[in-house]
């Protein structure tokens, strides 16, 4: 009789290899610098001070309220600036020089992006005769050195504030061009624009409804970089005195006045001249970031 065995298999069974697919990565958290911080508490600090100027506790702006040249000094809000060579207060003359900087370069910002915007989105959109015609606008500005256009403008016409927002509004019209036309070439290739086209919609809806609010994101985060450069250049018309008229104060024409005086009392210049580097400054570190956080351009 025999005895057979069945061998036992000592080798250990396979187990189940997990399936490898993509590994999820979590999206890096983006870090705001201390120069993001400090450029939006300053935009923040120079825009509630040009509002509420009007009922802040600080002299008027043609009020005495010193010594002339007085240096900055504690004390009084007043002078805490000094004084400029009539005995004004310089902290009241930058507060409200802070309205009309603002003020010029954010509307004339706003109506060359408005101008822009529309001229580069019939650009993109039709090509042909009308990009032709709207390219050689944009270049014809773009000719000119922007500061050259400028002294023209106001040397045809008396200075004063519109003149000052037209002549600044043209300077801006040709970047918001480009920026808009170029957007608006890439944006109509798009699927959804194809399909809006064929299911029978209007040239004005597709504009409007499918290209336009992918092509704000862009002009919005540019707005300010241009915002900063108008305040420069309205800095610059005001330093060579043709800019806003006095009396309304200007830091422009704070600078201007202070630089006859620079070697006896040099904080009449640097004051002002402060003033406008950091809020300039703040604008392009603030345009910057913005750039990177809503150009789809910069994230691809």
């Amino acid at each position: 009789m025999s005895i057979v065995t069945r061998s036992i298999s000592t080798r250990p069974r396979k187990q189940a290899q997990p399936r490898l697919g993509i590994p999820k990565v979590a999206p890096a958290k983006r870090q705001w610098s201390i120069l993001v911080w400090f450029s939006y508490f300053w935009i923040g600090l120079v825009v509630v001070l040009a509002i509420a100027a009007p009922i802040l506790p600080i002299a008027p702006i043609d009020a005495i309220v010193g010594p002339p040249r007085q240096p900055p000094q504690f004390g009084p809000i007043d002078t805490l600036l000094g004084t400029d060579g009539a005995g004004r207060s310089l902290l009241t003359r930058l507060i409200f020089g802070g309205q009309v900087s603002l003020v010029v370069g954010t509307a004339s910002a706003a109506g060359g992006v408005i101008l822009g915007t529309i001229l580069g989105l019939l650009a993109g959109y039709y090509r042909k005769g009308v990009d032709w015609v709207v390219t050689l606008f944009a270049d014809v500005l773009l000719s000119f050195p922007a500061l050259v256009l400028l002294l023209a403008i106001t040397a045809i016409f008396s200075p004063s504030v519109p003149v000052l927002l037209i002549g600044l509004a043209l300077t801006s019209t040709p970047t918001f061009i480009r920026l808009a036309r170029a957007n608006t070439m890439a944006w109509t290739s798009r699927e959804f624009v194809r399909a809006a086209r064929n299911m029978g919609a209007s040239d004005g809806r597709i504009l409007l409804r499918e290209i336009l609010p992918n092509v704000v994101p862009t002009l919005a985060a540019y707005l300010p970089l241009v915002v900063a450069a108008l305040i420069v250049a309205e800095g610059s018309l005001s330093f060579l005195g043709l800019g806003v008229p006095p009396p309304t104060p200007s830091w422009g024409g704070m600078i201007n006045a202070g630089a006859i005086e620079l070697r006896s009392a040099p904080f009449l210049t640097f004051v002002p001249a402060t003033v406008l580097f950091l809020t300039v400054f703040a604008l392009n570190q603030a345009g910057e970031h913005l750039r990177l956080r809503f150009d789809r351009t910069m994230q691809d």
